[in-house]
Formats: C-alpha cells, structure tokens, sequence
C-alpha cells in the first residue's frame, strides 16, 4: 500500500512576505532614539554587530534583554567561508510588558 505524501499547507500572502529591517533603517531608527549623530552611532553599531556574530560563530549563547536569549542550534559551512547558521531565540515570559509596549485591550 502506498503511502499518501505529505503536503504543507499554502503560506497565507502576508506571511510570505515579511518584512525586513535593513541596517541603514536600524541606524535610522537608533539614531531618532538617541538624538545622536548618525556618524557617531553607525561605527558603534557595525562593532557591535561584528561582536554578536564572532560570538555565534563561536556557538556562545547571547543574552539581550528584554528581546532575549539567542542560540545557535545548528551551524553548516558553505563554500567561500560563508556559514548558514539556525539560530533560537527565547523571549522573556512578559517580553511586551518589558519592553513598554501596551496591547490595545489593555486600556484604563
């Protein structure tokens, strides 16, 4: 008897779509958060990002809160030095609520 295959549903139009923070929007979005100068905060954040990513190169584990505590769970080297890296990411159990965001239903 054969066996029927499996078929994943249709992702939904809006999902397949997501969209993407670049890094010039970062920037932007750090910049009106910090009333700095854009040439003083994108040397600090390619650093940082630099950092982050030799950590998980490593397969240290990092910690950001209140977004979380990120993991590498598998890692595969490709041709050239690039790495395809799957990575984990556990949200704290009140991440919002942390972060100072406000649900609608949550008015006075």
């Amino acid at each position: 008897m054969a066996r029927k295959a499996k078929t994943t549903p249709p992702v939904p139009a809006e999902e397949a779509a997501a969209p993407m923070m670049k890094k010039p929007e970062i920037l932007d979005a750090i910049v009106a958060r910090t009333n700095l100068k854009k040439r003083d905060v994108k040397p600090a954040v390619e650093a940082a990002m630099a950092v982050i990513a030799d950590a998980l190169r490593d397969g240290n584990d990092i910690n950001f809160p209140p977004l979380g505590k990120l993991r590498v769970v598998k890692s595969k080297d490709l041709e050239g030095g690039a790495a395809v890296m799957t990575l984990k990411l556990r949200t704290q159990k009140n991440a919002t609520a942390a972060a100072g965001v406000v649900a609608d239903d949550d008015s006075l």
